[in-house]
């Protein structure tokens, strides 16, 4: 069965319905690591997902402000970057006018990745990925090397756990994006050589 951006599309409600429902979003934010680590993709990956269904008018409208995806990946580092701020999370758990805020963003710059990430190709994709993966890396040494709390909602191990989820994530991000890039490069080079005339013989 061939999934369609409509099919995409209805998962992305489906899966944003659930993210929303209080008891998933409870049981998401009641652990600091599932909190950013897995209700932030999900999130992200929600908003890919309802992308799909953008009619060609919006497609063409967001391509036109967003030239190689420079502006989806900004969106996209802005988002990440106040979403991983201690002060955040906090107010995300205390103030509901925040928390859908924060659920908004991502939901946003997740749509904001998928409608950037080709156009943006290798060397803007390196870029973006350059920022975004040292960042989550310093905050990660942050969380596991603070001595105090730096999340009131949630408690030092739980704080020390994410710092490490995040450093690995990092890691485990940048290996994958490496492999893939060498994996294109081998079938470019692979198209190149059957697309070469072959030498006459002498």
């Amino acid at each position: 069965m061939t999934v369609t951006a409509r099919h995409q599309a209805l998962a992305g409600v489906v899966g944003l319905a659930l993210l929303c429902l209080p008891w998933v979003r409870h049981a998401l934010e009641a652990s600091m690591w599932r909190h950013m680590i897995v209700q932030f993709p999900l999130l992200m990956g929600a908003g890919a997902l309802l992308a799909a269904g953008l009619p060609a008018r919006a497609r063409t409208a967001v391509a036109r402000c967003n030239a190689q995806g420079i502006c989806g990946l900004l969106l996209v580092v802005l988002v990440l970057a106040v979403g991983m701020v201690p002060r955040v999370l906090d107010l995300a758990l205390l103030r509901p006018e925040v928390e859908w805020a924060k659920l908004a963003a991502l939901v946003a710059a997740g749509a904001a990745l998928r409608l950037s990430w080709r156009p943006a190709g290798l060397v803007l994709q390196f870029f973006f990925l350059g920022n975004v993966l040292p960042m989550m890396a310093v905050v990660g040494s942050l969380y596991i090397e603070s001595p105090l709390r730096l999340c009131n909602a949630y408690l030092l191990d739980d704080q020390a756990r994410l710092g490490e989820w995040l450093i690995g994530t990092a890691a485990g991000v940048a290996a994958l994006w490496l492999a893939w890039v060498a994996w294109v490069m081998v079938r470019r080079e692979a198209r190149a050589q059957l697309g070469a005339p072959s030498r006459a013989p002498r």
